[in-house]
């Protein structure tokens, strides 16, 4: 069977990553993006890159929107002329909000075309080879099962997690506890380190602990050095993410009063320059005067 055109709308930090799998798994591909010259590495691979997405979606059966919110989802929906959308299939995987998502699937399915969601967990490492955890809400198994061929380039064992709305979920389910396990254990780290405890005993206990998570391990270097260097997922990114986790536990009648201020600490360190940052430099607002401050 011939392998599905794929338009990729979106050339970011991940939608880039993704669309060079996507051509080494054997799909054509074209791109948008407002600004060409940020897809360049899609380029150089001989990929059609637009400025109006009318022109990508015309050579494409898939779409796979990769657009910073909501906002600018609607945005370039807004760009397509009538019909444009009639029989393709839409594949959201940015980061937004249930409520977007189910109403974004009424209007990609008033314009005729097949709608379902995919965040995913992983960055950039696992988009290029293929290992995203791919997080699918669809209101009809049919509408997974026409994506599932593009879904299955990005990441091995994509499920179909629920309906529209689920994957949203979890995908800011997720993401919340990456803002709040990184905060928690910035907070423990820095206690420890400003009582003169040495950083070994610390992370040699907390590993033979059942409080121990991988990812403590992964971000120690960056928080002890202060180099948090160029970021898969930067502090923009996460503060971005916790505040859409803010309306989604407001939407749900939840009680998390931390995520207010845990978007007031990112949002510190986007102050302090650390924006485009790994989101582990929450460790700065945290910590005053850690190293590299």
């Amino acid at each position: 069977m011939t392998a599905s055109r794929v338009a990729l709308l979106g050339c970011g930090l991940m939608g880039q990553p993704m669309g060079l799998r996507l051509l080494q798994a054997g799909f054509p591909v074209v791109a948008y993006n407002r600004t060409v010259a940020r897809a360049s590495d899609l380029a150089a691979e001989g990929v059609t890159v637009h400025n109006a997405p009318a022109a990508a979606v015309a050579e494409a059966d898939v779409l796979v929107l990769m657009l910073s919110d909501a906002g600018a989802i609607g945005a370039v929906l807004d760009e397509l002329p009538d019909g444009a959308l009639d029989g393709r299939c839409v594949i959201q995987m940015a980061t937004i909000l249930p409520a977007e998502s189910r109403a974004l699937a009424q209007r990609v399915r008033a314009a005729g075309a097949d709608y379902l969601e995919a965040p995913v967990l992983g960055s950039i490492p696992e988009a290029r080879d293929g290992r995203l955890l791919i997080m699918a809400g669809a209101d009809r198994e049919a509408d997974f099962v026409r994506a599932r061929p593009v879904l299955a380039a990005l990441g091995e064992t994509p499920r179909h997690v629920g309906a529209v709305g689920q994957g949203a979920a979890l995908k800011l389910a997720f993401n919340q506890l990456i803002a709040s396990l990184t905060a928690a254990f910035s907070l423990s780290l820095g206690l420890v380190r400003r009582e003169g405890v040495e950083v070994d005993t610390f992370m040699d206990i907390l590993r033979d602990s059942a409080l121990y998570a991988p990812t403590f391990d992964k971000k120690l270097g960056k928080m002890v050095s202060g180099d948090f260097g160029t970021a898969n997922f930067p502090v923009k990114h996460l503060l971005k993410d916790v505040r859409l986790t803010e309306q989604a536990v407001e939407d749900a009648h939840l009680v998390g009063p931390w995520l207010p201020l845990l978007a007031d600490l990112l949002d510190r360190a986007q102050a302090q320059g650390l924006a485009d940052a790994d989101y582990s430099a929450i460790y700065t607002a945290i910590v005053p005067d850690s190293p590299g401050r």
